[in-house]
């Protein structure tokens, strides 16, 4: 098992550092076509690619597919909605849709799905996506299409949204996690449910 999570994860890197190396010169406008288009995609991609390998996460597929639809429907929804409502202009003066950053939405909603399905299998798979959406923050700030507040404003959305939309896909699917926590006055304990 340890083996082939090595294997995902190399094959996620081997994917990932390439995309990173694409970045564009950050002294000129921009204007779309940059590693962040991709990258934003990266976390919920490797929890798809993942399951899809045969690596248990805490959900069934019918529950991760619901799960995560609710998530990025009500994160996504939520990010558009504050975008066409509140009119902020972006830095570089493009347009009036600076906040929040639905770069950073999209990323960080993945992120906290990859942690809630595979962070208790490794916390490194939780820092990876977590890193890969912090690393499209900074760069959407480096390009100039966003402030420290738009993206920090996305991520907190985009996370505050999946914790919503696990919440209502299991009310959907009437299923829940494998993985339940438990306190004791022995200590933690972890549960998993086969």
């Amino acid at each position: 098992m340890k083996s082939n999570l090595r294997k995902y994860l190399i094959l996620i890197t081997l994917v990932l550092f390439p995309l990173l190396g694409a970045a564009q010169d950050s002294d000129k406008p921009y204007h779309g076509d940059g590693p962040d288009d991709v990258l934003r995609f990266v976390p919920i991609a490797s929890v798809f690619a993942l399951k899809a390998c045969g690596v248990e996460g805490a959900s069934s597929w019918k529950r991760l597919v619901v799960n995560t639809a609710a998530s990025y429907a009500l994160s996504a929804g939520t990010a558009w909605g504050l975008k066409h409502s509140i009119r902020e202009r972006r830095p570089d003066g493009t347009d009036q849709r600076a906040f929040p950053s639905g770069h950073a939405t999209i990323a960080f909603a993945g992120a906290h799905i990859l942690h809630k399905e595979y962070g208790r299998l490794s916390p490194w798979i939780s820092v990876a996506g977590y890193g890969v959406a912090t690393a499209v923050s900074i760069d959407r700030i480096a390009r100039n299409r966003h402030q420290w507040h738009d993206v920090c404003a996305g991520a907190a959305i985009g996370v505050l949204g999946t914790e919503l939309g696990y919440w209502l896909g299991d009310k959907i699917t009437g299923e829940r996690s494998r993985y339940a926590l438990g306190v004791s006055p022995d200590g933690l304990s972890l549960v998993v449910d086969f």
